[in-house]
This record gives structure tokens, C-alpha cells and sequence, in this order.
């Protein structure tokens, strides 16, 4: 269990929590929810013993193994499988232990070894590796390329795989999402669900959050309180108790109003009749749940577009890439105002490429591209963030957009995205990437864009601010294209999905659990062992080709391992054959009767002596051939 007993937790002049009880039990998944900047990374590094509680006790249960994912990654030259198996360090342990007992020749120590190897499955180990970087979107031929050869997230990914390969009591989860694909993360909300310890997981993705935990730990005005249930309960719990707040019940009124206003504008006509169902489905949504919102910060629209063209642009048999390189061929897309697109593929497949061509920093290699004349783009990617001026504050970024504009108009816009007093004067540089993303959102919306292209635009961003975000685009009235592996944001502000694989980009007809159910059949397919919803440590259903090259590797590890045992045991054996064949001649000497004679007293006491040494030495011999036996038989079953 971990107990907190009155825990408060201070990091500067600032107390984040105080008067803190609550028990994980053992097997527990936990999320840990809350605000940007409340507390949740500190109370981690609690946890790991980083950080002492200011007032109270904070208390583990005696040799647990802690594992967290490490935030950075040296630029090493060792292979991506053995980066994540040193995830395992007891295992590392036994090996390097191994090492020095096969350079001193000692057999004893080296069938210990052997069988502790085997009870912390480090025959496995390879496979295991492989399988969890698979499931992270690695490549075979990536597993033996070097950590220094991949870029920043990848190298984050690296460190999840490092992370689940521990075989832990106790792991902790930062936002562990944040760098994964769709497909990566619903791999790992697949393996989470199995994993046996005690999670804590830092997340702001609520479809995550809903299918993981069990509880949730939410923390707020300088407390702490531990739900049971999933997210999904739990936000249904606090609404109940906020929603005693009539007064500021207005806000979630007006935010159903907008989509009220949409169906009743669209759902007569055929054209939009599909995307006013779709409203609809949203709004029943948010009627359960948005009364737990009602206390968020933010508070912002998307202004209707200057001009709004029917068609935005066409886009025929267009082939997509970088120099000789092609992402993609033959793509054949259209988007009009009101269409809401998500882009599913896993990463790699190019739908960041064809993001970057519609947003026109990316040429098409050829084909038609034509584009509306008053197109006006929103584009958003993670890149962005980086190009901020980072010198100069939120209010001199927008003076850049609008040099004409009044300072306190664009205070009061600045105000929806909870910059406040001197954070709109502020440099931006110390900023938090949360903070940066909304700034870069504010300048998206503040330009009134009647075609919105996002990738990834959630990273960084906590669940008020994605609350926020989705319904601003629910009441968007351009077009809009979005990549982003939070479910419930595709699930809030699509219409319609593309699927980008192959090479090619297609229409996709089924929903999100459809499409789930694809990648799973697929990484059956390609990798059985990968498969997602599987226990790590024992896959079935293998296709044999796979099974037969992973059952050969392990054959190889197998031997390799029981070459050094077969090799002591055969030495052990002729050691034996000569110490009995030495016994049997003085047992032979003895059985005469001339050695009693008189004469002979003195040779009768050193055979005797040679007799106990001998029979000493056998014994000795012996046991060590029991013991090596033993452990043969017991790596060989």
C-alpha cells in the first residue's frame, strides 16, 4: 500500500497540497489528474523519494521496485533492444554476475546464475523487448539501430519500452501518451490494462484515462481526493457537487446553445444533415459531463471566418514526398466548408506530410492542388512552439498579427486562454509547453481561419484546456483536418475519417473501436507476440513462420546458456571417474591381508589417511555434480 497521512507538499513560497489522506492498494491503476502546474509531477517524485513532504508521512511498503520513465536519453551508441531490456536491471545484474563466474571457471556460482536467470525470465528477455517496442511503433530493423540515431520522441519512446520492461512493483506514468501515435497508444492502454503492480498514471487523454484506471486521484485546491471508478465516473461525481454552483452554471448553458443553434441552422438540410447528427451525439455528451468544466479557465470561440468558399480546395491524383522519396501517391481529396476530417494512420504513414502540403509549406511532387482564392489557413503542429519569439510576451505576438489592434482587447482575448495580468507582458521563454501551445492556439484562432489544420494539437494541453478546445471547434463554421491520438476530441469534432497506410489515403467507414479492432488484426498479422490485449509474458495464437524464428532464437539462447553447465558437468564426471578409480585401488590395497602385518603398520595409516581424503574429495565433487545436474534439468524443462 501507499499511504498518505496528512501529506502537504510545499515547492517554493507556493503550498500545492496540504492535509493529503488517502491509500493506493496494492494493483490499483491510478489517474492522476488536475491542472497544469498542481502538483502531479511533484507528488510522483514523492513517491521516488526525490521530494520529503513538508508536513505529514508518506509511506511504501518495504523493497519495492520503482519504475518511471526517465526524461532524458543519452546519445548512445547501444542498439534500441538493448536499451530498453537495461529496463531490467536485476536481469542486467544476474548477466554481469555471470560474466565474472564464467571468467573464474566457477561452476557453482554459474548454475546459481543460470537458475535465477531463468526465474527472472532472461531467456525471454529479447523477445519480450522486441515485442514492446513493436507495440511502440518501432520497426525490426530499428531494434538493432543506436539510441543516438533517434530523433527526441523517439527517444522518449525508447525510455516508455525501458520503463514496462522493468518488472515492477510500482510504475509511474508521466503523460506517457504525449509522444505516441493513436495506434501506439492504444497498444499501451492494452498492456496497462494487464500490468499486475500498482500504476500511477499522469494523463490528460480521458478515453486513456477511462480504459486504464481504476481510481483516480484528483488534485485541487490544495488537496487531494481519491475517487474510485474510471474518469468518466469520476467527472460524473464532482459535476454532482459543482453543479450546487447554479450561478456559474451559466457557461455550460451557452456553450449547449451553440450547438443547438447548429442543428437548428443544419439539420434540414441533406448536406449538413449528417454533421447536425453528429452535434447532436455531442451534445447529449456534454449534458452528462460538462457541468464538471463549469470552473475552467478558459473561455474562448473561433470568430466566423471573413469569407467562407463553398469548395477550399481540390486535390487530384497528387503524388506526395520528399525529393526521390515517395509518402504518397494518387491522392485524390476535396474539402468544403463544414467538413471535419480526422486523419488515423500509424506514425510514419504520412499524415503529417499531407497536413504540411495543405498547409502549403510542402510542394506536392506532382498532380492538381487548387485551392480557393480567399482560403485562409490555421495551421498547427508541434513545431510551431519552437518558432515562438520567445523574448517577447503573448500580447506582442498578437500586436505582431494585428500592430493596429487596442491593447485591451487583445488583454480580454489573452483572458480566454488563461493568460492573465502579468503572464499577457510576460517573456514567453520560461513559459510551459502547455502554456506556449495555447498561446500558439490564440494566435490560430485570433486570425479567423476559415480552414483549421491540426496535428497533435492536444500535447501539452490538460483536460480544461482540451475540454475547451473541443467545444470552441464544435462551433467552428470553416473546414477542419486533424491528426491527434485523444479519442474523445476526434470522436467530439469529426465527421468523417481518412485512413493514411500504404502509401495511399482512403475513406475509413467504421468508428474509432473499428478501427481498433484493425490494428489489433494487423499486429496479429505482422507481429503475434505484439499482439495488443495480450499478457507481455504469455502470447498465444503465434503464426507459425513468426513462432518457429522467435522459438529458434530462444533455442539459441537456451543452449548458449546450458553450453557452460553441459561443459562443468562433463569435467565433474571425469573428476569423479578418477577419484573413484584412485578409491577403488586403495580399497583394493586394503582388502589384502599382508597390509595388517606389522611391517606394513606405517603404509596401512597413509593408505587409510589417502581413504578419508579421497572419499572427502568425492563427496565434494559429487554435490557439485548434483547441484550443476539440478540446474540443467531445471533450464532444460
Amino acid at each position: 500500500m501507499i499511504n498518505f497521512t496528512n501529506v502537504a507538499l510545499r515547492r517554493g513560497g507556493k503550498i500545492l497540497f496540504e492535509k493529503v489522506t488517502f491509500t493506493i492498494h496494492q494493483g490499483q491503476r491510478v489517474g492522476v489528474t488536475g491542472v497544469n502546474g498542481c502538483g502531479k509531477s511533484s507528488l510522483f517524485a514523492m513517491v521516488r523519494d526525490q521530494l520529503h513532504s513538508d508536513a505529514g508521512e508518506l509511506t511504501l511498503p518495504p523493497n519495492q521496485v520503482i519504475a518511471h520513465v526517465a526524461q532524458e536519453t543519452p546519445a548512445l551508441d547501444r542498439s534500441a533492444i538493448d536499451y530498453a531490456i537495461d529496463g531490467d536491471v536485476e536481469l542486467r545484474t544476474i548477466e554481469a554476475e555471470l560474466v565474472v563466474a564464467e571468467a573464474v571457471d566457477d561452476g557453482n556460482r554459474q548454475a546459481q546464475l543460470h537458475a535465477k536467470l531463468a526465474s527472472v525470465d532472461g531467456y525471454t528477455c529479447r523477445s519480450r523487448a522486441a515485442r514492446l517496442l513493436h507495440g511502440l511503433g518501432f520497426t525490426t530493423a530499428q531494434e538493432a539501430s543506436p539510441v543516438q540515431s533517434f530523433s527526441g520522441g523517439w527517444r522518449m519512446r525508447l525510455n516508455l519500452a525501458q520503463a514496462l520492461m522493468c518488472r515492477s512493483d510500482i510504475l509511474l506514468l508521466d503523460e506517457p501518451t504525449n509522444h505516441l501515435d493513436l495506434d501506439a497508444v492504444m497498444w499501451l492502454q492494452a498492456w496497462l490494462s494487464q500490468y499486475q503492480g500498482t500504476l500511477l498514471l499522469i494523463s490528460h487523454d480521458r478515453d486513456f484515462l477511462d480504459d486504464v484506471a481504476t481510481h483516480i486521484a484528483h488534485v485541487e485546491q490544495g488537496g487531494i481526493a481519491l475517487y474510485s471508478g474510471n474518469y468518466s465516473a469520476f467527472e460524473k461525481r464532482r459535476a454532482e457537487r459543482l453543479a450546487q454552483q447554479q450561478s456559474a452554471y451559466t457557461r455550460q448553458q451557452e456553450e449547449i446553445a451553440h450547438i443547438h443553434s447548429f442543428v437548428t441552422r443544419f439539420k434540414a438540410k441533406a448536406s449538413k444533415a449528417k454533421q447536425a447528427q453528429s452535434r447532436l451525439k455531442t451534445l447529449e455528451r456534454m449534458e452528462m459531463i460538462s457541468a464538471a468544466h463549469i470552473d475552467s479557465p478558459f473561455n474562448f470561440t473561433f470568430l466566423k471566418p471573413e469569407k467562407l468558399p463553398h469548395m477550399l480546395f481540390q486535390m487530384r491524383d497528387a503524388e506526395i514526398g520528399y525529393g526521390d522519396k515517395t509518402i504518397l501517391a494518387n491522392v485524390k481529396l476535396e474539402l468544403a466548408s463544414g467538413d471535419r476530417v480526422g486523419l488515423l494512420g500509424a506514425n510514419g504513414a504520412g499524415k503529417s506530410t499531407l497536413i504540411k502540403v495543405l498547409a502549403d509549406t510542402l510542394d506536392p511532387v506532382s498532380g492538381d492542388f487548387t485551392k480557393a482564392q480567399d482560403l485562409r489557413i490555421g495551421y498547427f503542429a508541434q513545431h510551431q512552439l519552437e518558432q515562438l519569439h520567445l523574448d517577447e510576451s503573448p500580447l506582442e505576438h498578437l500586436l505582431r498579427l494585428d500592430p493596429r489592434a487596442r491593447e485591451q482587447e487583445l488583454r480580454d482575448f489573452l483572458g480566454g486562454f488563461a493568460f492573465h495580468g502579468d503572464k499577457v507582458s510576460d517573456p514567453v521563454k520560461p513559459f510551459s509547453g502547455g502554456e506556449k501551445a495555447r498561446l500558439v492556439l490564440a494566435m490560430l484562432v485570433y486570425q479567423r481561419p476559415n480552414l483549421l489544420l491540426l496535428d497533435e494539437p492536444t500535447n501539452h494541453l490538460d483536460l480544461e484546456m482540451r475540454h475547451a478546445l473541443s467545444v470552441a471547434l464544435q462551433a467552428f463554421e470553416g473546414a477542419l483536418v486533424i491528426i491527434s491520438h485523444d479519442r474523445h476530441m476526434l470522436r467530439s469534432v469529426t465527421d468523417r475519417w481518412l485512413w493514411v497506410d500504404g502509401g495511399c489515403v482512403t475513406p475509413f467507414d467504421g468508428d474509432l473501436e473499428s478501427y481498433r479492432q484493425q490494428m489489433i488484426a494487423r499486429r496479429e498479422a505482422d507481429e503475434p507476440l505484439a499482439m495488443a490485449g495480450d499478457d507481455p509474458a504469455d502470447v498465444a495464437g503465434e503464426s507459425s513462420q513468426s513462432t518457429r524464428k522467435v522459438r529458434r532464437q530462444q533455442d539459441a539462447e537456451q543452449r548458449r546458456a546450458l553450453k557452460p553447465l553441459q561443459n562443468k558437468l562433463k569435467k565433474l564426471e571425469q573428476q569423479m571417474d578418477k577419484l573413484n578409480g584412485q578409491k577403488e585401488a586403495i580399497e583394493a590395497q586394503l582388502a589384502g591381508s599382508d597390509i595388517y602385518a606389522e611391517r606394513e603398520k606405517a603404509r596401512l595409516k597413509t593408505l587409510l589417511a589417502e581413504q578419508v581424503n579421497m572419499s572427502a574429495e568425492l563427496d565434494q565433487v559429487e554435490g557439485e555434480w548434483m547441484a550443476v545436474s539440478e540446474s540443467l534439468e531445471a533450464l532444460s524443462a
